[in-house]
């Protein structure tokens, strides 16, 4: 929210990511802005690219061969991407659904859009134990992460001492 205030812009979120990652988020291409370590102008979003076309489209100067800047999921948007969904919207076929990172992309077309690259990890909700391993990864984080230690440890003795 800070540099999106500071810079006036939409900024989303990312998170360097492996290409064998690519089938599960969108990705965006663009350029390391002078002076700014963890802050890239956005030129090009792609959702859910393929290894090739992520080659070509949405390398990032400065990343590791094979490493892709991938949404992580956060975003501080303006006013401006209603207009985008909305012409997004206009162009979908009947069953097509509605999406946000093909609207960002037009959103970067037509205005200025910045990535904030994160230091963190991604956590499907969706996935197995999802939510229950989001729970836990902020607990863990907390202040009283001795205790949420000392809970899980208590429910893993216990369910070894029961049969079966």
């Amino acid at each position: 929210m800070e540099v999106a205030r500071r810079e006036a812009c939409a900024v989303s979120a990312v998170l360097a990511t492996g290409e064998s990652q690519l089938p599960y988020f969108g990705v965006i291409g663009g350029h390391r802005i002078k002076g700014e370590e963890h802050l890239f102008e956005v030129e090009t979003v792609l959702e859910k690219p393929t290894p090739t076309v992520a080659e070509e489209q949405c390398l990032v100067p400065g990343l590791r061969q094979g490493t892709y800047l991938a949404f992580f999921g956060t975003h501080a948007l303006t006013s401006g991407i209603f207009e985008q969904l909305r012409a997004y919207q206009a162009t979908l076929s009947e069953g097509q659904t509605l999406g946000l990172t093909e609207s960002l992309a037009l959103l970067a077309a037509r205005e200025k859009y910045l990535a904030l690259e994160v230091l963190g990890h991604r956590i499907d909700l969706e996935g197995p134990f999802g939510l229950l391993r989001a729970q836990m990864a902020l607990a863990l984080r907390g202040s009283r992460r001795e205790e949420v230690l000392r809970l899980i440890l208590e429910e893993v003795a216990e369910a070894q001492a029961r049969p079966g």
